[in-house]
């Protein structure tokens, strides 16, 4: 049964129907950090390695249930990447023009990429250095105003409602996040590339707490049953930081750039749909002479089948009746 009966309005919600659906891709959370080490290294990449994830969920009107589990093997060597445990948590609903999602998410296990540039133990054939307690947290809070009414983050993603022609409008992101990196007592940084005159490069620990508002813009449009919609945001927010050196935390006070962008597009029709689906989600923590950015993001595919309710067989019972 379609809710959304007024041609005028750009889209068709679905939410009276049972969708059942699935998905296929992976999540990731790749970080750096930036500091003039030596003379011929001013950044190190730290990389977890990642696994396939399979997911199976159920929306039907206000109730939405997901599960999903990672498929076994690491996609990259595990001599090379080690192993990575990866949680994740999240759930969001729509509030009048605000869309609001909460989200938690927790790696654990991580390489530093070609250690073999100041460590002799590590060779061109194994070059990075496995860190199996590094540690990266992220816990955000975000809502979405939009200035159109008729812009629905329910068509943006396509399991419960599609666009039936172009909209587009700007909003307002309103964000809090709290998030870091952490290695137990070892410091992040490995031991030969400490500088002992900067005692933010033996830190075990870089935090924050960021708060603040992101303008953006954002797309949908379907034609022929193709769909494409987008969110690009950026802006500045409030950020509190600190690090832990040898026991003393020293925090500040400062703002952090921050992205908003999201991409989804695909095939959408009453009865089904398949999207491919992207998310990136970008943190900074900026101490001066270091810096630390971290980027989670994920693509998936997802597809799913929209099961006529009972109201709708009646209708076509009656409509094959009336044919007849």
């Amino acid at each position: 049964m379609i809710i959304a009966q007024n041609d005028s309005l750009p889209y068709e919600v679905y939410k009276n129907k049972i969708v059942l659906y699935s998905d296929f891709g992976y999540t990731t959370a790749p970080f750096s950090i930036k500091y003039d080490f030596n003379p011929e290294i001013n950044k190190l990449k730290f990389r977890n390695n990642y696994k396939t994830i399979l997911g199976y969920g159920i929306c039907y009107k206000w109730f939405a249930l997901r599960l999903s589990f990672a498929l076994p093997g690491s996609d990259k060597n595990i001599l090379k990447y080690g192993n990575t445990t990866a949680f994740n948590l999240g759930f969001d609903f729509t509030f009048k023009k605000f869309f609001w999602d909460v989200d938690f998410r927790n790696y654990k296990g991580y390489v530093v990429k070609n250690a073999n540039n100041w460590n002799s133990k590590y060779s061109i054939e194994e070059p990075n250095e496995i860190l199996p307690q590094m540690n990266s947290v992220s816990f955000s809070i975000n809502s979405w105003y939009f200035h159109n009414k008729h812009f629905k983050m329910q068509a943006v993603r396509g399991k419960t409602a599609h666009f039936t022609k172009k909209v587009h409008t700007w909003y307002l992101k309103s964000t809090f996040n709290i998030y870091g990196i952490g290695n137990d007592l070892k410091s992040i940084v490995p031991n030969e590339l400490i500088d002992p005159k900067n005692t933010k490069t033996n830190s075990n620990i870089y935090s924050a707490f960021d708060f603040g508002m992101i303008p953006g813009y954002a797309y949908g449009n379907r034609i022929n049953n193709w769909q494409v919609t987008g969110l690009f945001g950026f802006g500045p927010v409030i950020q509190s930081k600190y690090y832990n050196a040898n026991g003393t935390i020293r925090s500040f006070i400062g703002l952090a750039p921050r992205y908003d962008i999201k991409f989804i597009g695909g095939y959408s029709e009453p009865k089904y749909f398949i999207f491919i689906v992207t998310d990136f989600d970008n943190k900074t923590i900026h101490f001066n002479d270091l810096k630390l950015r971290q980027t989670f993001y994920s693509i998936k595919i997802v597809g799913g089948y929209r099961f006529d309710n009972k109201d709708d067989r009646k209708k076509k019972k009656e409509k094959k009746s009336e044919n007849i």
